[in-house]
């Protein structure tokens, strides 16, 4: 498994626990326990998932099989030197 395959699994089921506190937050009549689990889910959201996010992009762009689709639309941009950018 490469690095990026890991740092997917990593994201997918970083994000199924802040679901699934997210669920708890919402399941419970506790407003105590409600509040944790919103804090929770906050904090992950925060400190985990939008840096391993990042991280994810990061990786993306620089892993080989992510390039060959880069260079691709590169190569049409170069072609089309012309045309109008969005």
């Amino acid at each position: 498994m490469t690095v990026g395959e890991k740092l997917h699994q990593c994201l997918t089921q970083s994000e199924s626990i802040h679901s699934q506190l997210k669920s708890f937050a919402l399941d419970t009549q506790d407003q105590a326990a409600k509040q944790a689990f919103t804090q929770m889910a906050d904090a992950l959201e925060n400190s985990v998932i939008r840096p391993l996010r990042a991280r994810v992009s990061n990786v993306e762009a620089q892993e080989p099989t992510y390039k060959v689709f880069g260079q691709t639309q590169e190569q049409q941009g170069q072609h089309g030197q012309g045309q109008t950018r969005r």
